[in-house]
């Protein structure tokens, strides 16, 4: 599958999960090239755009916000918490799971690119079946830690 075959396979997903995604040209750096978080929305811009898991994973913070909160964060979600408090760890449980979900392979988010140089082992952590970040997802009640990566909903409420 290419790459325009995830980006469209990811914007159907987020699209049926109620997470606003608009197509725009950025013209400033965003955190994640072409792939911006505004209050409630998540921006992109398929020139820019340079890893469609990434999309999944900015859709992972949004879907782990408050309603409160989702339309006051524009950008890096860090930039808006207090150090340690920017749920990275639950975001990457919730995309763990949409892969899986959307049947796509764990490299599509887990890429070379991404996570510090630990994509690697992210993806063998969440393959052998150990799941950090799980307890927060099911703290905010997306899902049974017995049963995931099944979720029993997408977006926190």
């Amino acid at each position: 599958m290419s790459n325009s075959l995830y980006t469209i396979n990811i914007l159907s997903f987020l699209n049926q999960i109620d997470i606003k995604v608009i197509e725009t040209a950025l013209k400033e750096d965003t955190f994640l090239p072409g792939i911006k978080i505004d209050k409630g929305r998540l921006l992109y811009d398929p020139d820019k755009l340079e890893h469609p898991g990434d999309l999944l994973h900015e859709a992972g913070h949004m879907a782990l916000m408050t309603p409160k909160e989702a339309v006051l964060i524009e950008g890096n979600v860090a930039d808006f918490r207090p150090p340690g408090q920017d749920d990275e760890i639950g975001v990457q449980a919730w995309t763990f799971a949409a892969v899986l979900h959307l049947d796509l392979p764990p490299e599509v988010v887990f890429h070379d690119a991404g996570y510090h140089g630990e994509s690697q082992w992210l993806m063998e952590l969440f393959q052998s079946g150990k799941y950090p970040g799980l307890s927060l997802l099911a703290w905010m009640g997306l899902c049974e830690e017995s049963k995931f990566p099944k979720m029993k909903r997408w977006v926190r409420e």
